[in-house]
C-alpha cells in the first residue's frame, strides 16, 4: 500500500509539472531548467525512498537506467530538428519519475503497458497527439494574420503545394529586429559574405551552423541546426555584431511549435490508457 501511494505521489507531481512546463511553454517558448532538474531530482529520491522501503535497488536502478536511455534517444531526435531542449530535458524528467510500467490496484489504473520504457510510450503518443495541436496552431496562426485576405487564391487551393508552401511561409516564419532576439528563438538562413562573421560566430559553442552559399549574391549563410533555438551567447554576439553594423537590423526567424502540451496530454494517455501504438495495434490491426 505505501509502494502505491509513493507511486500515486509520482504520478501526481509529474503531471503538475508538466502541466507547468506547458504553461510555460506556450507563454514564453522555454520550459526553465529549474523546473526539469526539480522533476529529475524528484524522481531520483522518490525512486531511492522506493528502493529503501522494499529493500530493493530495482527501483532507484530502473530510474537511473530509463534516465539515461530516454535522455539519449531524445537528444538524437532533438539534433534531428523534433523538438526543443527544453523537452529532451522534461521527457528524461519524466522516465526518471516514471521508469516503468503503471499498477495502482485502489485506483484501477491498469494502462496498456509496453516492452519499451514508459517514457518512450509518453514520447510515442506525445508525437501522436501533437498533429492536431498543430493543425490548430497553424490556423490560429492563421486567422491571426489574415494571410488570406489579399490572397483568396491561396484559399481556394490550400491543399495545392505552393499554397503549403505560402501557409509555411507566411505563419511560421518572422521577419525580428535583433534587438528583439531572445534565447531559444530558431534562426532562418542569413545570407552575408564578411568573413568576419565566421570567426566571431566558430568562437562560440552554440547553435548557430555556418554553411557555404549556392546563391551567386553571397558566399555563406548560418542558421540555427537543431529545435534548441539560439543560446543566449549566441545572442549577445549577433546584437553586439548588429550595433557594430557587421549585419543588419533584422533577422528571420521560425516559429516554434510549443510541443510541451503534447507532451502533457501524452502523459495523460500513457498513465490512464497506456501505449497509443499497442492500442492501435490490438484494437485495430489485430482485428482486422
Amino acid at each position: 500500500m505505501i509502494v502505491e501511494t509513493i507511486f500515486l505521489i509520482q504520478i501526481i507531481i509529474t503531471v503538475l509539472f508538466s502541466i507547468m512546463a506547458a504553461f510555460y511553454d506556450i507563454k514564453s517558448n522555454i520550459v526553465p531548467n529549474k523546473l526539469n532538474y526539480s522533476l529529475i531530482f524528484f524522481g531520483l529520491f522518490s525512486n531511492l525512498i522506493l528502493s529503501i522501503i522494499s529493500n530493493n535497488v530495482k527501483y532507484i536502478l530502473a530510474s537511473f537506467i530509463s534516465m539515461l536511455i530516454t535522455y539519449i534517444v531524445t537528444y538524437m531526435l532533438w539534433k534531428l530538428n523534433v523538438w526543443g531542449g527544453g523537452d529532451v530535458k522534461l521527457f528524461t524528467a519524466i522516465a526518471t519519475v516514471i521508469p516503468s510500467g503503471l499498477n495502482i490496484n485502489f485506483l484501477n489504473i491498469f494502462p496498456q503497458l509496453s516492452v519499451y520504457p514508459f517514457s518512450f510510450s509518453v514520447v510515442i503518443n506525445s508525437i501522436l497527439v501533437s498533429f492536431p495541436f498543430l493543425v490548430v496552431f497553424v490556423a490560429y496562426l492563421i486567422f491571426k494574420d489574415k494571410i488570406f485576405d489579399d490572397n483568396i487564391d491561396f484559399l481556394v487551393n490550400v491543399f495545392n503545394i505552393g499554397s503549403i508552401k505560402y501557409i509555411k511561409n507566411s505563419t511560421l516564419n518572422r521577419l525580428i529586429p535583433i534587438k528583439d532576439l531572445k534565447e531559444g528563438m530558431i534562426v532562418n538562413d542569413y545570407y552575408f559574405n564578411n568573413e568576419y562573421i565566421i570567426e566571431l560566430l566558430r568562437g562560440i559553442d552554440g547553435n548557430l551552423e555556418i554553411y557555404k552559399s549556392d546563391c551567386e549574391d553571397f558566399k555563406y549563410y548560418f542558421k540555427s541546426q537543431s529545435a534548441g533555438g539560439i543560446t543566449s551567447n549566441e545572442v549577445w554576439q549577433l546584437k553586439i555584431m548588429n550595433s557594430q553594423d557587421i549585419i543588419s537590423d533584422n533577422i528571420s526567424i521560425k516559429l516554434s511549435f510549443p510541443f510541451t502540451p503534447a507532451i502533457l496530454f501524452g502523459l495523460l494517455i500513457a498513465v490512464i490508457y497506456g501505449d497509443m501504438m499497442l492500442l492501435l495495434i490490438k484494437n485495430v490491426f489485430l482485428v482486422i
